[in-house]
């Protein structure tokens, strides 16, 4: 039997994209979204994850860079493997955090050059405003807050 090299088996290994994002609602059950300048749909709050970051200290860290507010960032609510699409050549692992609840947007600080516009909504209308692979997501996030356990999507949907 031939042994492969470290750096040769990792080197073909598969390599992946990860991002984190905040799950926040308010006390009536709205679900929290930000308007990027670069995007023609809403997002939950949050961005991709740095080289050698861990994804709950990415989605503290971009809370703070996009919101200007420090949150709890709580249990993983959802985690969201997606295939590559677009112009996106790798697979992508999405993480989704609960980062509790809020009665309002006070201090909350827009950078402006890439949020243009924050806002709670509807889980139903959170769900038109999101990507069709994204606004899954919102139930999901729901349904494991409520049941204390995280949910696995492929693509946005429970697997197969």
């Amino acid at each position: 039997m031939t042994w492969t090299e470290p750096a040769t088996w990792y080197a073909n290994l598969a390599s992946f994209y990860a991002a984190a994002a905040a799950f926040i609602t308010d006390p009536a059950g709205d679900v929290l979204l930000v308007k990027p300048t670069y995007r023609d749909h809403w997002t939950f709050p949050g961005g991709y994850v740095d080289e050698g970051e861990y994804p709950h200290e990415a989605c503290d860290r971009e809370i703070r860079e996009e919101l200007g507010v420090a949150v709890v960032v709580g249990g993983l609510l959802v985690v969201d493997w997606s295939p590559p699409a677009g112009q996106r050549p790798r697979a992508i692992i999405s993480f989704t955090f609960d980062c509790g609840s809020t009665a309002s947007l006070d201090g909350f600080i827009l950078p402006g050059q890439e949020l243009e516009d924050i806002a709670f909504f509807p889980p139903r209308e959170a769900e038109q405003r999101l990507p069709g692979n994204v606004a899954t997501r919102v139930r999901a996030a729901i349904h494991a807050r409520d049941r204390r356990t995280p949910v696995y999507l492929v693509g946005g949907r429970p697997p197969a």
